[in-house]
C-alpha cells in the first residue's frame, strides 16, 4: 500500500506534536515504522489519507461498539448539537446517562460524570482514601488505570513492597502508597492484606484485563478480592473503563459475580465521544462534594454532546440486545486466528472475552504480566504489518485487546483471517 500522504502528516505532526501524536499507543513504537493518518471511518472500516481501506480492530481503542459512524448515534449528535455544544450548567441528559449506568451495573447506586477514564480511577483513588481516612492503594502489574501518577509505578523486589515510579515525572512520595501486585495471585494479595490491610484504602483492578492482552481475573482471584476488601474495611474498585458494556451489557462484574464498592467507566458510555464516569455504593458517592467534601469537578464533565451519543449507544445495546450476535461474530474469528496461527506452528494462544481478544505469540496461558512479558513481540510486529498492508488494522501492540463491533459481519471475518493465514503461513515459525 502507498501512504504517502500519511508520511508528510506525520513529518508535519513532529514538528508540532511530541512524537508527532497526541497518545503514545498511536505512535507504532511497539511494532516498528509509522502511523498511519486516518481521514474517515465507516462501519467496520477506517480511511487513511492515501485512500487506503482497513477493516478496523481497534474500535478507537474500545468504544465503537457499533461500528463507526452509527445512524443512532449521529441522529442523537444532530439533535444535541442543534441545541448547543456546552452549557456548564446541569441537563436532563446527563441523569437519564445516569440512570441508565445505574440500570445496568447494580454496584452502581450513585455515578459522577468527568470526561475520561483517568479523570474517573484518578477520582476513585482519591475518594477511596477520602472515605476510609487510609493511604494505601493496591494494584496490579501489567493493568492499566490512565495516566494517574499514584498508578504509574513498577512493582518492587518482591511482590507486596511499596513502588518506585516508572515515569519521570512521577516522584516517589506519589507512588510510595501504592503497592504493585502480581495479577491472579491469591496468596500474594492475602500476604499483602496480612503485611498492610489497616492502611489499604483500597485495591483497583481490571476484572478483566485489556492492557496487557485479554486476561481473564481466575474466580478465586476475584473471589479473594472482595472477601479480604470485605474483611479488612477496604473498597474493592474495578476498572471497567474499556469492559464496561463490552464484555456484557453489565460489565465484567455481572460475568464474575463480585459486587465492587467502586466501578469506573468510560470509552463506549461516551459512544465515541470523551465521557468517563466513576460510580458505586451511595454512602461512598455521597462523600463526593458538594454531597460530601471529597474535591472533584470538570468544567466539560457531562457534555451535551457526549451525554448524547453515549445515551443512544446504551440505549441501543439495552433494547436490541446484539450481544449474542457480537459473541458469534467474535468466536468466529477467533476460532479462524488460532487455526491459522495452528496450522503455520506458530506458538501462541488465543484469549477471548466476548468481543475482546487478543492473539499471543506466546505458548500461554497468559494470567499475569510476567507470562505477557514473555510473548515474541517481534512475531506479533511482522504479524501486525503483514495485516496491515492487506487491509486489516489491529492494535499495534503485542499487549492490547482488539475489539469486534455490530458492524463487523461475516465478510471482514473470512477476509481477516485469509489475511492472516497468508502472514503467518509466509512467515514461518
Amino acid at each position: 500500500m502507498k501512504r504517502a500522504a500519511s508520511k508528510a502528516a506525520f513529518e508535519r505532526a513532529k514538528k508540532l506534536i511530541p512524537g508527532g501524536v497526541n497518545s503514545p499507543a498511536r505512535a507504532f513504537g511497539a511494532v516498528g515504522g509509522e502511523p498511519v493518518f486516518i481521514d474517515r471511518a465507516d462501519g467496520a472500516y477506517l480511511f487513511d489519507l492515501d485512500g487506503n481501506r482497513y477493516i478496523d480492530y481497534i474500535g478507537s481503542w474500545g468504544p465503537m461498539i457499533l461500528g463507526h459512524r452509527h445512524p443512532v448515534v449521529l441522529a442523537a449528535l444532530e439533535d444535541a448539537l442543534a441545541r448547543g455544544t456546552s452549557f456548564g450548567a446541569p441537563t436532563e441528559a446527563e441523569s437519564e446517562l445516569a440512570e441508565l449506568l445505574i440500570e445496568a451495573v447494580p454496584s452502581v447506586e450513585k455515578v459522577r460524570l468527568v470526561s475520561s477514564g483517568t479523570e474517573a480511577t484518578m477520582s476513585a483513588i482519591r475518594l477511596a482514601r477520602g472515605f476510609t481516612g487510609r493511604d494505601l492503594v493496591v494494584k496490579f502489574a501489567g493493568n492499566y488505570h490512565g495516566h494517574v501518577d499514584s498508578l504509574l509505578v513498577a512493582a518492587g523486589s518482591s511482590a507486596a513492597t511499596l513502588s518506585v515510579p516508572n515515569s519521570p515525572g512521577v516522584t516517589a512520595g506519589t507512588s510510595r502508597d501504592t503497592l504493585v501486585l502480581r495479577y491472579n495471585d491469591v496468596d500474594g494479595l492475602a500476604e499483602a492484606f496480612s503485611r498492610h490491610g489497616q492502611r489499604i484504602a483500597c485495591v483497583i483492578c481490571e476484572p478483566i484485563v485489556g492492557n496487557m492482552g485479554c486476561v481473564r481475573g481466575s474466580a478465586a482471584f476475584v473471589a479473594a478480592l472482595r472477601e479480604l476488601c470485605s474483611r479488612y474495611g477496604a473498597l474493592l474498585a474495578f476498572d471497567e473503563v474499556m469492559t464496561g458494556f463490552r464484555v456484557a451489557y453489565g460489565g465484567a462484574q455481572s460475568l464474575l459475580g463480585v459486587r465492587p464498592d467502586l466501578t469506573t467507566l468510560g470509552k463506549i458510555v461516551g459512544g465515541g465521544l470523551p465521557v468517563g464516569a466513576y460510580g458505586g455504593r451511595a454512602d461512598v458517592m455521597d462523600h463526593v462534594l458538594p454531597a460530601g467534601k471529597v474535591f472533584q469537578a470538570g468544567t466539560l464533565s457531562g457534555n451535551p454532546l457526549a451525554t448524547a451519543a453515549g445515551i443512544a449507544t446504551l440505549r441501543y445495546l439495552r433494547d436490541q440486545d446484539p450481544y449474542p450476535r457480537l459473541e458469534e461474530t467474535s468466536a468466529q474469528l477467533a476460532a479462524g486466528l488460532e487455526s491459522a496461527a495452528a496450522q503455520a506452528g506458530i506458538p501462541h494462544c488465543l484469549q477471548r472475552c466476548g468481543s475482546m481478544m487478543t492473539l499471543f505469540f506466546h505458548p500461554g496461558p497468559v494470567t499475569n504480566w510476567d507470562a505477557a512479558a514473555a510473548c515474541d513481540t517481534e512475531a506479533f510486529a511482522r504479524h501486525f504489518h503483514g495485516l496491515l498492508d492487506r487491509g486489516v488494522y489491529m492494535p499495534c501492540s503485542q499487549y492490547e485487546a482488539l475489539f469486534v463491533s455490530t458492524a463487523h459481519g461475516p465478510g471482514e471475518i473470512e477476509a481477516t483471517v485469509s489475511a492472516a493465514r497468508e502472514v503467518l503461513r509466509g512467515r514461518g515459525a
